[in-house]
């Protein structure tokens, strides 16, 4: 058995989710776990690199990890022969520069979304990465998170049988800063540096209706800036510019209308941040990021609306819960893994710098049908 060292130039880790997700359950538990098996036998075994912009931070997320290397430097990272793959969680404005330069190096290419700030410089990186040869990912997490697994087993077993409609509600109230401190960056907030729960969630919403029930045809929204008084990580006032909340209408090309309200400035009443409830003609489900749960028509009950007296059902006791049926792992690893099989064994991948350019692009559609007032198609998009 051969096991091959796979050095991974890993930026943006100092932040949250690169170092949760990314660095530790992602890398660092493919390394724990022996590395990661190809079909072939090969074992790969990533090396992490750890780039960002403070260096003690750096010094000291290398010491307590017994990683040997980090550099403030992203260009003596990509200089490296050795790097094989570039992965990109930093701040969404400064992005696209970085994964330029990485396909102009030769490396492949992983990275958060939204992969820009704006559609045309999305499908740009996408031209570019093809015509190098470059393979490309794009992190689609909530596809392999357990509750989303377990809606998607249920669509393909035909278990709503003609679905009908989507309603999802995602969001949590973000502090504001000032006599509790903020629960997101800052920078989240400021539509000049990239901010705004549009160009942030869409991109999501793109790929969970695309991978689970088809591609959206249409859109139409509006947003709002609901908190315009912020103070920052540093205890500093500042304005809010960007969109805090968005309500979309989504129409699918199989007919099915998906409505998913986006908000920074919602008190969760929820069993999780975000839900999706799922209506058929044989049967609903509503799924979580873990649970699931769903209701046959032969068990569906027949409420009788009366407003004058309390309703004698417990609804959310009729619904069952979908069984797990199998061990689920972190949701980023199992990206991860199937990025890493796609780069080495040619394994299937459909989640490349193309698919985040259509994330791009529904935002950019959001946003100009929220300011144009009206509905608007979805083309699909091509290199």
């Amino acid at each position: 058995m051969t096991t091959r060292t796979v050095e991974i130039a890993m930026n943006g880790v100092t932040g949250r989710m690169g170092y949760r997700q990314h660095l530790v359950r992602s890398i660092l538990a493919i390394r724990d776990a022996g590395g990661l098996e190809l079909p072939d036998g090969t074992i790969l075994m990533p090396e992490p690199i750890l780039i960002g912009r403070d260096e003690a931070k750096l010094r000291r997320m290398a010491e307590q990890h017994k990683l040997e290397r980090w550099t403030t430097s992203l260009d003596e990272a990509l200089s490296s022969d050795s790097v094989d793959i570039y992965f990109d969680s930093a701040v969404t404005s400064a992005r696209e520069p970085a994964v330029r330069a990485a396909i102009a190096a030769g490396k492949h290419v992983y990275c958060e979304k939204p992969t820009a700030t704006n559609l045309e410089s999305a499908l740009e990186l996408a031209r570019l990465a093809a015509g190098a040869g470059i393979k490309s990912g794009v992190v689609q997490d909530k596809l392999f998170l357990p509750g989303l697994r377990k809606l998607k087993r249920l669509v393909d077993g035909g278990f709503f049988g003609r679905i009908l409609s989507i309603r999802g509600e995602f969001g949590y109230w973000v502090f504001e800063g000032d006599w509790q401190p903020p629960n997101r960056p800052s920078w989240n907030y400021r539509a000049e540096d990239g901010g705004g729960i549009v160009l942030d969630m869409f991109p999501h919403w793109d790929y969970v209706l695309r991978g689970i029930f088809g591609p959206i045809k249409t859109v139409q929204a509006t947003h709002r800036v609901g908190i315009r008084d912020r103070v920052d990580e540093n205890g500093r006032p500042y304005d809010g510019t960007a969109d805090d909340a968005a309500y979309a209408i989504f129409e699918l090309d199989n007919d099915i209308v998906a409505q998913i309200n986006s908000s920074w400035t919602v008190r969760v009443n929820r069993d999780e941040l975000v839900e999706f409830q799922v209506d058929g003609t044989e049967g609903s489900a509503v799924a979580g990021l873990r649970r699931c749960r769903a209701q046959h028509r032969s068990a569906t009950p027949m409420p009788v609306w009366d407003p004058d007296m309390p309703t004698p059902m417990d609804f959310r006791s009729q619904w069952q819960e979908v069984p797990d049926n199998t061990v689920f792992d972190n949701g980023f690893k199992i990206q991860w893994e199937q990025f890493l099989r796609h780069v080495y064994a040619d394994g299937e991948w459909t989640h490349d710098l193309l698919s985040g350019a259509r994330g791009l692009q529904l935002a950019e559609l959001g946003l100009r049908a929220a300011a144009e007032g009206r509905r608007l198609e979805v083309p699909e998009l091509t290199l």
